[in-house]
């Protein structure tokens, strides 16, 4: 057996064009000869079907799939019967939240929308215990007429599943700029670890930046599970507080301070001005991050401050211990 190419039949589907390729397996664009409806089929690397673990992790993407049905989240599709491993899924067109932003912030409105959509399918992920655990842009599709299809469960968790491991993926399981810190240490997560996620997106959909901004891999898990993160205000001057307090509750270090259900997000989302009055605990998020990032501020000036102190201590000894300049000796009388 080998790997499938575009141009070949992979039993009802005929293989028209390759979307990506990653380490572990390659995605086609497809037709369904049976319906003429055109698909996307994820087909994993030949080498790593005899893989026990893995091919166990690749049906468990596919079983939680296949009893998803939300108009967010991506449809996946059960084949007539099957020669070898792969899966099969609504084919999408459309652009990455990644793409949207190109690093920069996207208008408040367009922003809340996406925010709300994502937050529904958490909401109804979380009704059938699954926990999605790689919220990220790459992992989110917007149709032209501005839906959100949420992609890839290759790492999702179902309650009632047992843990798998397998070593090419046990240091890949969330993406570091996303990943909730329960994740950084270890743990399986839960819903809240998804609205961890949704609220750094959120973040970056606003201000074009995270609050974690240390281009170390190691040192940005370090910095996510020991620091307050900045708040959305140290980028964008006035930002709306309704919004940074919903923001700073979701991405909570500690996830018990957290929202605890999708639906409360969910909630705070579809009217954030109405925040402050329905719930005054939830600037609690927002003190502690002022605070952290005015102390922050604070040190920096005072490092700034030690600095010239020392460069002007420098300066001042080099000049006193300098050798006096010999004097001009007077001229010569001549006789």
């Amino acid at each position: 057996m080998r790997d499938p190419v575009v141009g070949e039949k992979l039993d009802q589907y005929e293989l028209q064009a390759l979307l990506a390729r990653s380490g572990m397996a390659s995605i086609f664009r497809a037709m369904d000869g049976f319906t003429g409806a055109t698909v996307a089929l994820k087909v994993p690397h030949v080498q790593l079907e005899a893989d026990v673990v893995f091919a166990q992790r690749f049906e468990r993407e596919e079983q939680i799939g296949q009893k998803l049905d939300h108009p967010n989240i991506v449809r996946f599709l059960k084949p007539r019967e099957k020669s070898r491993t792969y899966m099969v899924m609504e084919y999408v067109e459309g652009k990455s939240l990644r793409a949207l932003m190109k690093g920069k912030p996207l208008p408040t409105a367009q922003a809340l929308d996406v925010a709300r959509q994502v937050c529904g399918a958490l909401a109804y992920l979380e009704s059938q215990g699954v926990v999605h655990r790689d919220i990220k842009p790459e992992n989110i599709l917007l149709t032209a007429s501005g839906q959100v299809k949420i992609l890839d469960f290759g790492i999702a968790l179902a309650e009632a599943s047992r843990r798998l491991t397998w070593g090419a993926l046990s240091n890949a399981l969330g993406t570091p700029d996303y990943m909730a810190p329960e994740q950084i240490r270890g743990r399986r997560g839960d819903i809240r670890t998804d609205i961890y996620a949704l609220g750094m997106l959120l973040y970056e959909m606003l201000t074009g930046h995270l609050p974690y901004d240390s281009a170390n891999p190691r040192a940005l898990l370090r910095a996510k599970a020991s620091e307050e993160p900045r708040p959305p205000s140290y980028y964008v001057k006035d930002f709306d507080p309704s919004l940074e307090a919903i923001i700073l509750k979701a991405i909570e270090r500690d996830p018990r301070h957290r929202y605890a259900a999708a639906a409360e997000l969910c909630r705070d989302l579809s009217d954030p001005s109405a925040v402050a009055a329905r719930d005054p605990a939830l600037g609690d998020s927002r003190r502690r991050a002022r605070v952290r990032a005015r102390r922050r501020t604070i040190a920096s000036a005072l490092v700034v401050a030690v600095l010239l102190a020392l460069g002007m201590l420098v300066w001042l000894s080099n000049r006193l211990s300098a050798p006096a300049s010999p004097r001009a000796s007077p001229a010569v009388e001549r006789r």
